[in-house]
This record gives structure tokens, C-alpha cells and sequence, in this order.
């Protein structure tokens, strides 16, 4: 990565975090890389923890298109997000001075709540029940009513969201280099008055989903943006769509997203 050379780490200041992550800022500066207080003077984010802490960096740093970031895992394996292990020194040192380096593009898509508060997702948006009774929901695919939904809620992941909470209810493991978004039921009741799908369903980047919260007193519902619970009063109507925004990580060799994918989960 000879052209990029301000490294902004993100992970906890507690004090035994520092002491695992100071190795890191030396071996940055033996390399000649420039480290940065201020995420927007960087290039290269480097996120320190898991996927969660990814996730966090990724949402903190502002969606940043226009640098690199990295995952380096402190946990006993590596995960969907984090490429390095904090003990692997090695991998890091090669992908710093690899000036061949492959970079990994991941979608994000766009969510706007009421055409007012908008926000990002790298994961997946889910929306779900506040209270102990099932909310209606009504589904727009390109303003044409697609279904009327009831049940506990529901997620409009990305590809690489496609791995986490959608894959716990049976949703498709999709792969990146698809431009999409998949939306997947949460305990949808089917009868006489409502019918849905039943399965989840993978949308084009060009389409737009609309969902409209039938207002019958469950109109104060649960948002989650990626691992972070959104809450507004009196939600109508949310917008979602694939966004301009990608986010680039470094590729590894022998890491492709399915290689990541089997070591996960098989």
C-alpha cells in the first residue's frame, strides 16, 4: 500500500487493550506509515477487536469510500470482517509493503426514515416489534405493492449481511460481488387476511423497498442499523435502497469472501 500512508486505529482505550494494540503503532512507524489522531486525515483504517468493532469503525469513521480499511481480530480466530490476527505480524507486514495488494469491495446500502433521518448499513437494517404483539407492515418493491406483512419484524441485509442475522433465519448466503440486498421474514403469519412470500428475496441495486408500519398502535417499532438499535417515535414509512457507498478492505490471498464463508461455518 505504498500510496497510502496515514493509519488511523480504531479500538478501546481501556488500559489493557493499549497494551495489546502499542506493538501495532510501533510496527506501523517502522514501515513508515504516518499515524493519525483524526480518522479524516487518514487513509487507512484499521479496525482492532472483531467484526463487531469492524462495524463500529466502519459507522464512527463516516462510510469512508475513499480509503482502506482493515479488521485485526483479537479473539482466538479470524472472522468475516477481520483479515489479520493481532499476533500474526507477518500477514500485516505483507500486506503494507505489497504494493499489489487486492482490495475487497463490499455494498452498503442506504435507509431513510419518514424522507427525514438517514443513515448507512454495511450489515443488514432490521426492524422489529417493540411491544409483545406482531406489527403489519406493507411492502413496496419500486412503489408497487408487493405484500401486506404480519409478524415480528424484518431484515434487509447486504451481501456480506447475508452471513449474519438473515442467516439465522434461514436466509441466502450472497455473494459480494452482487450488487443487492435481501429481505427476510421474522416470524410472519400467514392466513386468510395476510399471505406473504414466506421465503426471502433478493432485489436488484436498482430496485428501491418501501416499507409502510401500519399505524395500530405498534408505530414506535425497534430499528437495528448493523449492531446499533435506532429508536424513533412514530414511524410511517423507511426507504431502502443499495447505496453509491462501498467499502474496501484488503484482500488477502487465500481469503476470498467464500473461503471466509467456509471457515466460518463449515
Amino acid at each position: 500500500m505504498p500510496e497510502r500512508r496515514n493509519v488511523y486505529f480504531y479500538h478501546k482505550k481501556d488500559e489493557e487493550t493499549m497494551e495489546k494494540v502499542t506493538p501495532l503503532y510501533s510496527l506501523a512507524e517502522e514501515h513508515s506509515f504516518t499515524i493519525v489522531n483524526d480518522f479524516k486525515q487518514a487513509n487507512i483504517i484499521v479496525s482492532i477487536g472483531g467484526d463487531g468493532t469492524f462495524l463500529q469503525a466502519v459507522r464512527k469513521t463516516g462510510y469512508r469510500d475513499d480509503c482502506l480499511y482493515a479488521g485485526i481480530s483479537t479473539t482466538g480466530s479470524l472472522s468475516l470482517y477481520c483479515d489479520f490476527h493481532l499476533d500474526d505480524t507477518a500477514k500485516m507486514v505483507e500486506a503494507m509493503t505489497n504494493e499489489q495488494v487486492e482490495v475487497r469491495r463490499y455494498p452498503t446500502i442506504d435507509v431513510t426514515v419518514d424522507d427525514q433521518t438517514s443513515f448507512q448499513c454495511l450489515n443488514e437494517f432490521s426492524i422489529r416489534s417493540a411491544i409483545i404483539k406482531t406489527f403489519v407492515i406493507d411492502v413496496f418493491i419500486d412503489d408497487f405493492h408487493f405484500e401486506t406483512f404480519r409478524g415480528d419484524g424484518m431484515i434487509v441485509a447486504t451481501p456480506t449481511g447475508s452471513t449474519a442475522y438473515n442467516k439465522s433465519v434461514n436466509g441466502a448466503v450472497v455473494d459480494p460481488l452482487l450488487p443487492c440486498m435481501q429481505v427476510s421474514e421474522l416470524a410472519s403469519l400467514n392466513n386468510n387476511r395476510y399471505r406473504t412470500l414466506g421465503s426471502s428475496f433478493i432485489l436488484s441495486g436498482n430496485r428501491k423497498l418501501t416499507l409502510k408500519v401500519v399505524q395500530d398502535g405498534n408505530d414506535h417499532p425497534t430499528m437495528g442499523m448493523d449492531n446499533e438499535a435506532l429508536s424513533i417515535q412514530h414511524v410511517e414509512k423507511i426507504d431502502i435502497k443499495l447505496s453509491d457507498k462501498i467499502i474496501k478492505t484488503v484482500k488477502l490471498k487465500d481469503n476470498s469472501f467464500w473461503e471466509k464463508v467456509k471457515r466460518t461455518f463449515l
